[in-house]
């Protein structure tokens, strides 16, 4: 079993259909959120525990779980073909994301919330050197984690050349690229490869991508943070895909 930690990630949780059995909340907690929740269990049949805060603070993985806590089972990684269904279900060109070394909960959980707002159809990791789903990733990604297929891989080079046997070009960002973000054409069957702040993506992964990419950029400080360098792609690849009038029941700010 998981913990579920914060009042949107549990609100997601609930509204996406997650299998919660049990959701902690604090007694003290009187707030609209807090009824919206209590509302959300009541829908989907979910036991609701009022508790000291005491008591969910003892719970919580997280520094802050904001007074209520849902107790649900694993979260269930998916395989690269569960990704690729997911597009052809939606009736789009594929979008992929794949993570080279984010171990940071923080940096994971904002790249899946701006991976899922900007339409990804699947995020790949690396079943060793990546952070895996934990409650701070969900707490993070603002319960985005919960409408996400994440699949977990054991070799990432050997995961590339599977998705470009399968059409998918592969985009890795570096800060010395030749090709600049916004000359890329994303409106193809696309992985975005994100690369760790202090070491970036590795050389197998690199040497088996398509193109390299960079983000122009002005200053002394060497690069962006690696989730906000995936947020900027990942809007120009929601960009050029809204001009080509693909996404299906995209935001509206």
């Amino acid at each position: 079993m998981r913990t579920i930690e914060g009042k949107n990630p549990v609100k997601e949780a609930l509204r996406s259909g997650a299998k919660v059995t049990e959701v902690y909340i604090s007694n003290s907690a009187k707030d609209k959120e807090t009824a919206k929740i209590i509302e959300l269990c009541r829908q989907n049949g979910v036991v609701v525990k009022f508790v000291d805060k005491s008591k969910i603070d003892k719970m919580a993985q997280t520094k802050n779980p904001q007074g209520v806590i849902a107790i649900a089972r694993e979260f269930e990684y998916c395989d690269i073909d569960d990704i690729l269904a997911e597009a052809r279900q939606r009736g789009e060109t594929p979008f992929l994301v794949l993570l080279d070394g984010i171990t940071d909960p923080q940096n994971f959980g904002s790249i899946i919330r701006s991976a899922h707002l900007c339409g990804a159809h699947g995020i790949v990791i690396e079943a060793r050197n990546s952070c895996p789903v934990t409650p701070a990733v969900e707490k993070a990604s603002a319960g985005a984690v919960e409408y996400m297929k994440i699949a977990r891989v054991v070799n990432l080079r050997r995961t590339i050349e599977e998705l470009k046997e399968k059409g998918i070009w592969v985009f890795a960002t570096d800060a010395s690229g030749p090709k600049p973000v916004y000359e890329c054409d994303f409106t193809i069957p696309t992985c975005i490869v994100i690369g760790s702040e202090g070491k970036g993506i590795s050389r197998l992964v690199k040497e088996g991508a398509d193109f390299l990419i960079k983000i122009p950029q002005k200053g002394y400080v060497n690069s962006f943070n690696a989730s906000v360098a995936a947020g900027i792609i990942f809007f120009e690849v929601l960009k050029q895909r809204l001009k080509e009038g693909e996404i299906k029941g995209a935001l509206n700010g």
